[in-house]
């Protein structure tokens, strides 16, 4: 994907700290250097930085995490130094705090601006609903599944000519598993604590330690597992609580409330997702809240793992019922109970044939350079409406 001479792209997020629409920015700002551009990110900081660096993007460090109306003014000026200074080409705003600040300091600059719509945004008020908005009130809108274009169409007074589907990417050159050493596992498997010779089957559930990711409801599955007596199944609650330590705390005193301290584990923030899905034979995404996408839901996918997911949101998207993985319904432990019994006894052999079948779709259909490239193109598109 070609772009124009002299273009820079500016994204502004609240932190790169973990999570899809930091990925999304990393993976974009990535395309945007190899294609002769430059990429810049606005943002609180975080761990993901080194990566953005790496790749030859550049960090334009400011609290744009922030809702202090104030702070928000001050991002907003920053903001517009920086697109003076630098020339942005495009502003690219992933959320809706920050979105005020960049959409203020693209119109003052007469800069095009893009939003992605990352999440849905529930709306209980017209202020909320107004709130929510700004998110569609710039040059283009990008939403990253079909599920979250068929809410902005409902829930926003928006040409549909302006709303544009572009799912979230892997990047398949890290998420391979025959780049993944047998060194890299067996290391997550000690800085976990797992025993090298434990033959149960590995279930994994990856993401943020947060209520609306369901880690109460498995563990009410998981006891009721080992009630009926069942002793081959580890589950692997693999996130960043990211100073939500009420509910981390929670969490493992369910676990221990049940008897399942061998049998649940908080292991804590992984670097190594790739070798985290190769580690394990099972991944879970047990959401109480629709995914928009659902990243940790096509990882594993592209690992070559079967998925059971909440039966709603962007993941019936991307996980085939009995094809790639099972869905299963929203906050039920009974059902889930039962789905995990299911893939378990399926067995290995049976579990890595449709784990084949979901490594190939995923393949096909959610690379990060398909997602980069439409992206760099809904660019060109808005860049090319504006002259």
């Amino acid at each position: 994907m070609s772009l124009p001479p002299d273009f820079t792209l500016l994204q502004v997020v609240p932190e790169l700290e973990t999570g899809g629409a930091e990925q999304s920015t990393i993976e974009v700002a990535k395309a945007v250097v190899r294609a002769g551009g430059t990429a810049l990110v606005a943002t609180r900081g975080g761990r993901m930085v080194a990566r953005l660096e790496a790749d030859g993007g550049r960090l334009a460090q400011m609290p744009v995490q922030t809702k202090n109306p104030l702070v928000m003014l001050g991002n907003a000026a920053r903001l517009v130094t920086l697109i003076r200074q630098e020339k942005v080409s495009i502003v690219h705003a992933r959320s809706r705090a920050p979105a005020f600040s960049a959409l203020w300091a693209a119109k003052t600059t007469g800069t095009p601006f893009v939003a992605t719509y990352h999440g849905v945004y529930k709306a209980q008020s017209g202020l909320k609903r107004w709130y929510n908005a700004i998110m569609t009130r710039g040059d283009l809108v990008i939403a990253n599944s079909d599920y979250t274009r068929d809410h902005v169409l409902a829930e926003h007074d928006i040409d549909p000519e302006k709303l544009v589907t572009i799912p979230r990417g892997v990047d398949f050159e890290r998420f391979d598993p025959t780049f993944v050493t047998a060194n890299r596992i067996e290391g997550l498997r000690a800085a976990w604590g797992l025993e090298p010779n434990d033959h149960r089957t590995q279930i994994l559930l990856a993401g943020r330690v947060t209520r609306i990711k369901g880690h109460l409801m498995i563990v009410e599955a998981a006891r009721r597992l080992a009630a009926a007596g069942r002793r081959d199944f580890q589950i692997l609650f693999a996130g960043d609580h990211q100073g939500r330590t009420g509910y981390a705390a929670e969490v493992q005193a369910a676990i221990d409330a049940a008897g399942l301290g061998d049998a649940v584990k908080l292991v804590g923030h992984c670097d190594d997702m790739p070798a985290a899905y190769l580690l394990a034979d099972l991944a879970i995404l047990p959401t109480n809240v629709p995914e928009s996408f659902g990243r940790a839901a096509v990882e594993p996918q592209a690992m070559g793992r079967t998925v059971i997911a909440s039966n709603h949101g962007g993941v019936t998207e991307t996980v085939l019922d009995g094809v790639t993985g099972w869905l299963a319904p929203v906050e039920d432990p009974q059902a889930w109970a039962d789905a995990l019994a299911r893939a378990i006894d399926l067995g290995p052999a049976k579990r890595l044939e449709m784990g084949e079948v979901g490594r190939k779709r995923a393949r096909q259909l959610y690379s990060a350079e398909t997602m980069c490239d439409q992206t760099l193109a809904a660019y060109e598109r808005v860049l090319e409406a504006r002259a």
